[in-house]
């Protein structure tokens, strides 16, 4: 949600004149919907649009393979995007679409909006429905190269690791924990007893 507030905070800043100095002027409605480009969770904000898992391929051994791999085991250092199944709670988990990731909305964003590496933007929406369908098919979240994913049946689709993400409760739960005075056994004065230089731990 908070990806959701940030860009409307963006949008915005862009929409409101800056008059000090007469900077800035209105934005024109294409550049709103230029910078309008976020998906929520709940879909809101998807194009029309669709892609099959075996276009999806095609389109991934053109342009992503190269770094993610032919079956997106990730490549050297790049991000791998599938598999790592089970291991969240290891020593050395593998953080994937299908392990880790608790949204297709957020993969689907993700492909619009940055990728290809280098030429981000340039999908167009059926090919980045594509993507997504081939992504969720190397997660086995679907089986079916034939599977077409849409608009119409992208909320039908919950990825593994969802339950295990929840709305940040800090505000309510420990922003009262450090906002109250102290009362009990308080110290006059505030001393420095040690510096991190001391330790080794702060470069001279």
């Amino acid at each position: 949600m908070s990806k959701f507030l940030n860009a409307t905070l963006i949008i915005t800043l862009l929409a409101v004149p800056v008059f000090a100095g007469g900077i800035g002027r209105l934005a024109t409605p294409d550049e709103v919907i230029a910078w309008d480009i976020d998906i929520r969770p709940d879909g809101l904000g998807l194009p029309e649009g669709s892609g099959t898992v075996a276009d999806g391929e095609t389109i991934f051994d053109a342009q992503c393979a190269v770094c993610h791999g032919d079956f997106g085991e990730g490549v050297d250092r790049w991000p791998a995007l599938a598999g790592g199944f089970d291991t969240l709670t290891s020593d050395r988990p593998l953080k994937t679409v299908g392990s880790f990731w608790p949204y297709l909305s957020t993969v689907w964003d993700y492909i619009n909006r940055a990728m290809p590496f280098g030429n981000a933007q340039s999908l167009s929406a059926d090919e980045v429905y594509a993507l997504t369908a081939y992504i969720m098919y190397l997660n086995e979240i679907v089986d079916d190269e034939d599977f077409e994913l849409s608009k119409a049946n992208f909320r039908d689709l919950p990825l593994g690791n969802e339950a295990n993400f929840y709305p940040d409760d800090r505000p309510l739960t420990e922003y009262p924990l450090f906002t109250e005075a102290c009362m009990i056994d308080c110290k006059s004065s505030v001393e420095i007893s040690k510096y991190a230089s001391g330790k080794d731990v702060t470069p001279e």
